[in-house]
């Protein structure tokens, strides 16, 4: 989900994502903005590599723009994440495309990705740490001011760890600033392309 604390259509979409985060088959995650930023609040969790994200994703899905809430589905679709039906029927449409598997060793410092089918062209690796619990955030000003917003699975890290050809292979996984953080691992087809495998750790 991109999503903005500055936007006042998103904090529906922010309910959806924690409904969807209960679910053991999904990984859902919430990435903050930064063009609400200048609107009076400015997002206390976004990042420019998380604008340049949906940014890639737009160019990905063929959009001329971007906007809040979009709920991205595998790399492969979107949808307004402010509808949870439209989401659950994204998720229908674009199912995970069967990957390599992902293993996180987080007390050896490594990601080893498993034997894969060789790829046309190298896929890329990307580490996402996020906050594992519900964080809740008091907006004072801009659309939202005056609310208390619930986020959930808020994305604080996001590194790219290499690139992927197929086949086996194996990461340095840096040391997490913050190491009450939850780990992810995504194997995308290029930027803002379909998402070929994911793991938690």
């Amino acid at each position: 989900l991109f999503t903005s604390q500055g936007c006042s259509s998103c904090p529906p979409a922010d309910a959806n994502l924690a409904t969807l985060a209960t679910r053991p088959d999904i990984l859902a995650l919430s990435f903050g903005v930064t063009y609400w930023d200048q609107l009076g609040w400015k997002d206390t969790f976004a990042q420019k590599a998380f604008t340049a994200r949906q940014q890639d994703y737009a160019k990905g899905l063929g959009h001329d723009g971007v906007w809040t809430p979009q709920e991205v589905v595998n790399g492969r679709t979107d949808v307004v994440g402010t509808t949870l039906g439209e989401i659950e029927g994204a998720l229908r449409k674009a199912p995970a495309a069967p990957g390599p598997a992902i293993q996180i060793a987080a007390g050896q410092a490594r990601v080893s990705i498993t034997a894969g089918q060789r790829l046309t062209r190298p896929a890329q690796v990307w580490l996402v740490r996020y906050e594992p619990q519900v964080v809740r955030v008091p907006v004072k000003r801009g659309e939202n001011g005056g609310k208390t917003l619930p986020l959930t699975h808020v994305v604080r890290e996001l590194t790219k760890l290499g690139d992927y050809a197929g086949g086996q292979a194996s990461y340095a996984l840096p040391a997490a600033a913050n190491g009450a953080l939850s780990t992810a691992v995504l194997i995308q087809s290029g930027a803002g392309g379909p998402i070929l495998a994911a793991g938690r750790g």
